[in-house]
């Protein structure tokens, strides 16, 4: 078992412009390591699926805790390895995330995640089933995720500024509607919220097939461009090894067909519309990379299946996220809250217990492109300060790892 102790008080983060040009602010925990997170979870993170029974019982046992179950965890090797360690430390680490127990099926690899999950500072503990079992590592567990909930609900929002907020995006089920109103809604925001120090990030690499060239154009420098372009085509390579003779029915889906997109250059300069006109990217990161240049808009090299993306982004440290979706896609993910927008009509009226904000007015001319955006704003900040998504009223909890190739 390895237990590490909240640090006492936490670091002021000095902001890069001065606090009176922030214009908006939410309220937000503070954590041991500065980082802001909108959400208090404490979470049950399983090293491995051997594992995910045991998480689940300690969730049940202590309510108000949250297990994490997944596929993966045996038997992978190199930078597949490599991404499921920084996968589970970073969902550990993520600032939505008050305290952490890890099990896993032996000491050395829980151990690794609990050490790195230590780093941030706050509490954690680690539990192997192997001599011990199931019903004596739950016991254990459950006893401190006990006290490890009971500390967490005693911590206090604290106002907040823009320069602290980490938003990710990503766009699902999209059509027509999509590129025409509610993904430019969240390109608005982030034009906004940028020159406000926020820091936001953007996927989905396949899905910029046929509009990678614009995208290039807009990296913050040659070198950035050419990091782009360098992931760009090492998934290009990927998809061109293992089709059969097309990408028909993953990349456009079923769904953007019927939807009104007939070709990958459609669905790509629509998901392009999401980073705005005025904002460039200043790095490229790898799946649940960690930003590190300070704050600005990042290009993240994901998968464009949604649960994928989000766990990604939620594991590099973002806290809240934006969905545009035309037919109606319903993610969730258990620690990043997802805020659904759409501009199908169709879409908000049959299916509104999905739908946080409805823009479909723009297509109507009833709402402009600014006006959507600044409604996006409010939803986002009223979700920061507590205001639960509708994928988190229901229930949507999906938590997929990216796995790259086939476990040794």
């Amino acid at each position: 078992m390895a237990v590490t102790k909240r640090k006492a008080g936490a670091p002021a983060i000095v902001s890069r412009r001065a606090r009176s040009r922030d214009r908006i602010r939410f309220m937000g925990y503070r954590r041991a390591n500065g980082r802001v997170g909108v959400r208090n979870h404490v979470i049950i993170l399983p090293l491995d699926d051997l594992s995910n029974a045991a998480c689940e019982a300690v969730a049940n046992n202590i309510k108000g805790t949250l297990a994490l179950p997944h596929a993966y965890g045996r038997l992978q090797f190199g930078e597949d390895l490599a991404l499921h360690f920084r996968t589970l430390i970073g969902t550990g680490t993520n600032p939505n995330v008050a305290a952490v127990i890890v099990i896993g099926i032996e000491p050395g690899w829980t151990g690794r995640v609990v050490e790195g999950i230590a780093k941030s500072g706050k509490p954690v503990a680690g539990f192997a089933i192997e001599g011990h079992g199931d019903l004596k590592v739950i016991e254990m567990a459950s006893r401190r995720a006990q006290q490890f909930l009971m500390d967490a609900t005693e911590l206090q929002r604290e106002e907040c500024w823009m320069d602290e907020l980490w938003v990710s995006t990503k766009c699902g089920e999209s059509d027509t509607t999509s590129g025409l109103a509610s993904c430019p809604t969240v390109g608005n925001l982030i034009d906004k919220i940028d020159p406000m120090g926020a820091t936001t990030c953007f996927g989905e690499t396949t899905e910029l097939t046929g509009a990678e060239v614009e995208c290039a154009k807009r990296a913050l420098d040659k070198d950035v461009a050419a990091k782009f372009m360098a992931v760009f085509n090492a998934y290009q390579d990927v998809v061109n090894r293992h089709k059969t003779n097309d990408l028909s029915e993953s990349q456009p889906t079923k769904g953007n067909i019927a939807g009104g997109l007939s070709t990958i250059e459609e669905k790509a300069f629509g998901n392009f519309q999401k980073i705005g006109h005025r904002t460039k990217y200043v790095d490229v990161l790898a799946p649940a990379e960690e930003p590190r240049k300070g704050s600005g808009l990042y290009f993240m090299d994901t998968s464009s299946a949604a649960a994928e993306c989000v766990t990604l982004q939620a594991a590099a440290g973002f806290v809240v996220h934006l969905f545009p979706t035309g037919q109606g896609n319903v993610i969730g993910n258990p620690i990043e809250p997802v805020i659904k927008l759409t501009a199908n009509p169709k879409t908000a009226r049959l299916m509104p217990e999905h739908i946080d904000l409805d823009v479909s007015g723009i297509l109507r001319r009833e709402m402009n492109l600014d006006q959507a955006g600044d409604a996006l704003i409010d939803i986002m900040v009223r979700t920061c300060n507590g205001r639960l998504t509708c994928a988190e009223a229901l229930g949507h909890r999906e938590f997929v790892m990216t796995k790259l190739y086939q476990s040794a």
